[in-house]
């Protein structure tokens, strides 16, 4: 199986896919009914949280194509990071809701468990991009 993902993807797959990833997670900003959860799970305090969805799911659009793209791979991979460490607020927010959105309910320890993962595959990519 490493042999046919090294064949696809190249020596490289950690770039790959972490930008599938960001793809996936880049879309469901704008697809109900996860961007109506998104939106419901903005702090109060920020202000225009459509907003807020939709540049962040456009940021995380651009930073899957930079991961893609060799020369601009370390600079997205860290901007990625970043993005995962600011929205992270919401997440905590969303788990303190007494009623959060039906999608939004997984308890904190698990998104903080899924958050560190994500960060340290992006971590991984920009690790990699010194090693060329």
């Amino acid at each position: 199986m490493a042999v046919i993902i090294t064949l696809v993807l190249g020596p490289e797959p950690w770039p790959w896919a972490v930008a599938a990833m960001f793809l996936v997670t880049g879309i469901a900003h704008f697809v109900n009914p996860l961007r109506r959860d998104m939106i419901a799970i903005v702090p109060p305090r920020l202000p225009a949280p459509a907003l807020l969805v939709t540049i962040t799911g456009a940021l995380e659009l651009l930073g899957a194509a930079g991961l893609l793209y060799p020369p601009t791979r370390v600079a997205a991979a860290v901007c990625l990071f970043l993005l995962m460490v600011a929205m992270f607020p919401a997440n905590v927010y969303a788990s303190r809701m007494p009623a959060a959105p039906k999608s939004m309910t997984t308890r904190l320890d698990v998104r903080t468990a899924e958050e560190a993962l994500y960060l340290a595959a992006a971590a991984v990519v920009f690790g990699l991009g010194g090693i060329q």
